[in-house]
């Protein structure tokens, strides 16, 4: 009975110890990031390599330059949309001119394969759905041709957003995911204390709203100067253009539940692409990208005449 008790009594008194409350290491979760982004399919998406990659370059930059963390966001956006996004916004131009050019050609085709197909149709008795039949499916092998002639197919014209969509979110969630890294990190510290003026803290929402304000003005003043320059009379494209307006609403308030790292991103990105689309609009970028369209030579003075045209009038 006395080892019994003297067994029982060192089983209670390790017991004891093992359940003293203390800091106990957390499981890793596979496929959940620092950022605790959760399970899923947007675990694995703020766990990918492109996110990751994009993370490395933000903390490259602020090393690199030694400036708050507020800047070097400023800083590696600028960089990022001048030598990647504004090459193919360029590119983008260039083709939009060269298939704007082979419309009048297309036209005087189109009239000529028409009167072709009815005299064929004369001959071979060919119903109006076989004429136009014949009409589309030729129409389209001659556009097809003057594309390649040309080197403009019209897919080429949307690298831009293939290109700069994956680019933002994966910027978007690398910095959420150094904002909310519930390791504890060296570079969750220093964007907690990286902010400026209203937003000192990164890793926290914009509790006063200003910066998701002119991230949503800033993007509409974007899709009100781009719908000056873009046909609106049929029912779809006002429905495009009404649809973007809404959207540029609708970030508001999630620019203000999300870090202000992510925040400034956003809206640092929509000014400089803002910018970039002045800087194309500027003859001297034209004539250097030889575009055969007819441009105005004061194109900013028209466009602020187009504005208040348009809205104060």
């Amino acid at each position: 009975l006395t080892r019994v008790r003297s067994t029982l009594t060192r089983v209670r008194s390790r017991s004891c110890c093992y359940l003293k409350p203390g800091p106990h290491p957390q499981p890793a979760v596979r496929g959940v990031s620092g950022g605790g982004a959760g399970a899923g399919w947007y675990g694995g998406l703020a766990d990918s390599a492109p996110v990751h990659l994009a993370e490395q370059f933000l903390v490259g930059v602020q090393q690199v330059s030694g400036l708050p963390w507020w800047a070097s966001i400023a800083v590696g956006t600028l960089s990022v949309r001048t030598l990647v996004t504004l090459p193919l916004a360029a590119y983008q131009m260039v083709i939009v001119a060269k298939v704007e050019a082979l419309q009048v050609e297309i036209s005087e085709l189109a009239k000529r394969l028409q009167y072709e197909v009815s005299v064929r149709a004369k001959e071979r008795g060919w119903t109006d759905k076989q004429c136009q039949f014949q009409f589309k499916r030729n129409l389209r092998r001659i556009v097809s041709q003057l594309y390649v002639r040309d080197n403009c197919h019209p897919f080429k014209a949307s690298l831009l957003v293939w290109v700069q969509l994956p680019l933002w979110i994966s910027l978007s969630l690398a910095l959420r995911n150094l904002s909310l890294d519930q390791l504890g990190s060296e570079s969750t510290s220093e964007l907690a204390a990286g902010g400026a003026l209203w937003f000192p803290d990164l890793t926290a929402p914009d509790w006063t709203w200003i910066l998701p304000v002119c991230l949503g003005l800033t993007n509409m003043l974007i899709v009100e100067v781009s719908s000056l320059h873009r046909p609106t009379g049929s029912r779809l494209q006002r429905l495009v253009l009404n649809s973007f307006r809404a959207l540029s609403v609708l970030m508001i308030p999630i620019a203000a539940s999300v870090p202000s790292s992510m925040a400034l991103y956003w809206l640092t990105s929509s000014l400089v692409g803002f910018s970039h689309n002045l800087l194309l609009r500027s003859p001297v970028v034209h004539r250097l990208l030889q575009l055969q369209t007819q441009r105005s030579d004061s194109p900013y003075r028209d466009l602020l005449a187009a504005l208040v045209n348009k809205y104060l009038k």
